[in-house]
C-alpha cells in the first residue's frame, strides 16, 4: 500500500515505515501529524485518485529537524573583476509514516533498498580489489622480467686507460 501526499508544495510517494524530509514544519520532535492533502492511495489492485484531494489521511511522526547540504551560489561578471559568492542551507523536518488511511500494517521491511545496494556495492568492491591485487601481482612479476635488461660491461680499451 502506498500514497501520494503533498507537503510544502511538493509531492511525495510514501509507504508505511518510510522516512522522508519535507519542508520545515513548526512541530516538536516526537509529535504526531496528520497529512490531509492525499492525492492518491493504492492498495494491491485498488487505486483511488482524488480530484485534487481524497478524504484520506496519512499519519506521521516528527523525528527531528535539520538542515540540508550547502548550495553554493557563485556569480562572475567576466572582465569586470566582479565576483559574488554566497551559500544556502535549506531547513527540513524529517517524518516517519505511521499509517495510511488508518491502515498501519503492511509488509515488514527487512532492509532498506539503499542498504541492500550499499551491501552489494561493498561486496563487489572487495571482490574487484582482490581480483586487481591478484592480477597486479602477476603483471608486476612479468613486468620485472620484461624490463630487466642484460647489461654488459663496456670494454675498456688501452687508449682510454692511458688517458685517465
Amino acid at each position: 500500500m502506498y500514497a501520494v501526499i503533498e507537503s510544502g508544495g511538493k509531492q511525495y510517494r510514501v509507504t508505511v515505515g518510510d522516512r522522508l524530509k519535507v519542508e520545515s514544519l513548526k512541530l516538536d520532535p516526537g509529535s504526531k501529524l496528520s497529512l490531509e492533502k492525499v492525492l492518491l492511495v493504492a492498495d494491491e489492485g485498488d487505486v483511488k485518485v482524488g480530484g485534487p484531494y481524497l478524504g484520506s489521511r496519512v499519519e506521521a511522526t516528527v523525528i527531528g529537524h535539520g538542515r540540508g547540504k550547502k548550495v553554493r551560489i557563485f556569480k562572475l561578471r567576466r572582465r569586470k573583476n566582479s565576483r559574488q559568492q554566497a551559500g544556502h542551507r535549506q531547513n527540513f523536518t524529517e517524518l516517519e509514516i505511521i499509517s495510511i488511511d488508518g491502515k498501519s500494517g503492511g509488509k515488514p521491511k527487512t532492509a532498506q533498498p539503499s542498504e541492500q545496494k550499499m551491501a552489494e556495492k561493498e561486496s563487489s568492491e572487495e571482490a574487484s580489489v582482490e581480483k586487481v591485487a591478484k592480477e597486479g601481482a602477476a603483471t608486476k612479476k612479468t613486468a620485472k622480467k620484461i624490463t630487466k635488461k642484460k647489461t654488459t660491461k663496456k670494454k675498456v680499451t688501452q687508449k682510454a686507460e692511458a688517458q685517465d
